[in-house]
């Protein structure tokens, strides 16, 4: 048990064990920030008056992911351990990697994460791991952490675990039992790709663990509507991650990929993760790691599947020749300027999925006009009021005082709307 603060942890002089604990730490809190399953943003230190506060927002593991319902939450993000006895060509833990190997317990997991968790620096645990023995030793491990979290400390706090497709389905059905939220990752957007780069895993074992997931999912929400104390299976559902630009896969097969993930397995979240160049590559991955705008981007296409109403072939329709999305605007600006055919649409008379539709209007924004447009006639000046950006939007909207005749039809209307810095906006 480590029984001073965060700080003191990290910088007092210590015992052997203390400063292995500590090394562990290191090692594998820096080898979980790979795993983007977990959703993270950045945070800046706060400073108290006098000196004095509890909790932290920075350190080592220490992420910031979003509830279910929409809170922010702290977790600590390690690997059980480092050592794996797969060769994915992508990973920095794969067997033939030249890199510092660690392991924990599970009990140190369970003391680590409660430790942490008295002292306020996180409000959950995000754990994964690389394959140890075999799947199946490595998944009873896991669900040992987290069954000494429930049952030993009666901890209910946030619980994510990364699970294993090869492991025994008992195994991952105990992991769900114990967890908010499960997750598997498919790895890679193609088969071909995964064969190549990941050639221990197989497609068809990951989606036949992703389906059993899912069917347990929907089974226990049945069993919870008609028994009360029927056992909860991973309430926050399963999550599945892919990596981005390891492969030759373009955004138009990703995107397709993505939608088929949703739509054949529930999962809450698809998350994408922009190939990064790793010490001892592979002679068959790229040299060069993709622009992060391109993870962006096909955020942004996800959200358009989710919240507004696109096709993914609608989306794919706002890529180039090559498949890809443009860097420069986002996917919804693209297919607008694609399908000029379809704009303006009138702020007062046009359906909410129309309204989705216009670049520079998200929900938040569309729901405000429906709202206000019942008790008036809406001008562009009231958009602008219910809006962040209204040049954005005048070229494809109509209002009681506003028809944009001349803008529409511009040649140069994409190097208008461009952004001249790029920022990380959603729409």
């Amino acid at each position: 048990m480590i029984e001073r603060t965060y700080k003191e942890h990290l910088c007092d002089p210590m015992t052997h064990s203390q400063l292995s604990l500590r090394k562990r730490l290191e090692i594998l809190a820096d080898a979980a920030k790979y795993d983007a399953s977990c959703a993270s943003s950045g945070t800046a230190k706060k400073n108290s008056i006098g000196g004095k506060g509890v909790g932290s927002t920075e350190g080592m593991g220490i992420c910031h992911a979003y509830a279910p319902d929409g809170r922010c939450i702290s977790l600590l993000k390690i690997l059980l351990t480092n050592h794996c006895i797969f060769d994915c060509h992508y990973c920095i833990n794969r067997k033939s990697s030249n890199v510092r190997r660690a392991r924990f317990t599970p009990q140190e997991v369970a003391d680590l994460t409660i430790n942490f968790y008295k002292r306020n620096y996180i409000e959950g645990l995000f754990l994964s791991s690389g394959i140890i023995k075999s799947s199946n030793h490595t998944m009873e491990q896991m669900v040992e952490c987290a069954r000494i979290l429930r049952e030993e400390h009666d901890f209910r706090g946030y619980i994510h675990l990364k699970t294993i497709p090869e492991a025994d389905p008992e195994l991952i059905h105990q992991a769900g039992l114990y967890a908010d939220r499960v997750s598997i990752n498919v790895e890679l957007p193609t088969r071909e790709g995964l064969t190549r780069l990941a050639p221990d895993k197989d497609e068809r074992q990951i989606e036949g663990a992703l389906a059993k997931t899912k069917s347990r999912i929907i089974q226990a929400k049945d069993e919870r509507k008609r028994f009360k104390h029927a056992p909860r299976f991973a309430p926050a559902g399963q999550s599945t991650q892919m990596i981005v630009g390891a492969d030759a896969a373009n955004d138009a097969d990703i995107v397709g990929r993505a939608s088929a993930l949703y739509g054949n397995f529930g999962l809450r979240r698809v998350y994408y993760s922009a190939f990064s160049p790793i010490p001892d590559a592979s002679a068959v991955l790229p040299l060069k790691r993709p622009p992060l705008m391109r993870e962006h981007r096909l955020y942004q296409s996800d959200w358009l599947m989710r919240f507004y109403g696109y096709a993914p072939g609608e989306v794919a329709q706002a890529t180039d020749r090559n498949g890809n999305l443009p860097l420069d605007i986002d996917p919804k600006l693209a297919w607008a300027l694609k399908f000029r055919g379809q704009f303006p649409v009138d702020v007062n008379r046009a359906s909410k999925e129309q309204l989705l539709r216009v670049p520079g209007l998200g929900t938040t924004a569309v729901g405000r006009i429906l709202t206000a447009r019942r008790h008036r006639t809406l001008r562009l000046d009231d958009v602008a009021k219910l809006t962040q950006s209204i040049a954005k939007v005048r070229p494809f909207l109509v209002a009681l005082d506003w028809r944009p005749t001349t803008l529409t039809d511009r040649a140069d209307l994409r190097a208008m709307l461009a952004p001249r810095q790029e920022q990380l906006e959603l729409f």
